[in-house]
């Protein structure tokens, strides 16, 4: 890391020491233990300016305040049979763990159909997914692997994609800006396999919804993708059977 950089997170450190109680403790259940990771992450999503990653931080700070997110995963969707609607309708789950240690969550967008409730409930979802995710699965492959593991790979697998899915862009929208603004530098890449040839119109709608820095980790392979992944991590997708594999 350069001296710029080392300069930068001194000077974030100093600025987040000036916060009050309150966030200081919500920050420390978002760093789990590595707040000086933590803050890179914000400044990597800022390109290094200190000032608008502290900004992007306290934002972010405010935000789990607000909504209460630090106790989002004792908080349930209920009914019971609306939460079970609500997540068997979203085909995501962890595979396992790419060569280098990161998790690999896989997503089965093409057949996930968020429409048993209403946006509210799906980005509630999502963030209990995301928070899971961070004070669970990660931590999970830090012991695991021995070194501090922050950030995961995404496999989207598009099969079964229709164009009835632009009607949920309302709902991607929302998801993929709580993601940049809450959630920044925790996904390393995201693999796109199983692409039908209505992918390149749904695609065209929802890129200009996302950020630069999250267009650049976007990597769409050829049908399942299978011999571009095991090149590079030590997983595979069977798309006949919908099972996700690790090695």
């Amino acid at each position: 890391m350069s001296n710029a950089h080392q300069e930068a997170i001194k000077q974030f450190l100093s600025l987040m020491e000036t916060v009050d109680e309150r966030m200081k403790s919500t920050f420390q259940n978002m760093h789990q233990g590595y707040p000086t990771e933590a803050l890179v992450r914000f400044l990597k999503a800022r390109d290094w300016n200190v000032q608008k990653a502290h900004k992007m931080l306290i934002d972010c700070l405010q935000w789990r305040i607000q909504n209460e997110i630090d106790n989002i995963l004792a908080k349930p969707i209920i009914p019971t049979d609306l939460y079970r609607a609500v997540r068997d309708s979203q085909l995501v789950g962890l595979s396992g763990y790419s060569k280098e240690g990161l998790p690999v969550i896989a997503i089965g967008v093409g057949l996930s159909t968020y429409d048993k409730a209403s946006v509210n409930y799906y980005v509630q979802s999502h963030i209990q997914m995301n928070e899971y995710r961070d004070r669970v699965v990660l931590p999970t492959a830090t012991e695991k692997y021995g070194r501090h593991i922050s950030t995961c790979l995404k496999v989207l697998d598009m099969t079964g994609l229709k164009l009835s899915a632009l009607n949920q862009i309302k709902i991607l929208t929302t998801i993929s800006t709580i993601d940049d603004l809450n959630y920044p530098e925790k996904t390393q890449t995201y693999y796109i396999v199983n692409a039908p040839y209505i992918f390149s119109a749904c695609w065209k709608a929802v890129k200009p919804l996302l950020q630069e820095r999250t267009k650049r980790k976007i990597q769409v392979l050829q049908g399942s993708g299978k011999d571009e992944l095991l090149k590079k991590r030590r997983f595979w997708i069977n798309p006949s059977q919908q099972q996700w594999n690790c090695r």
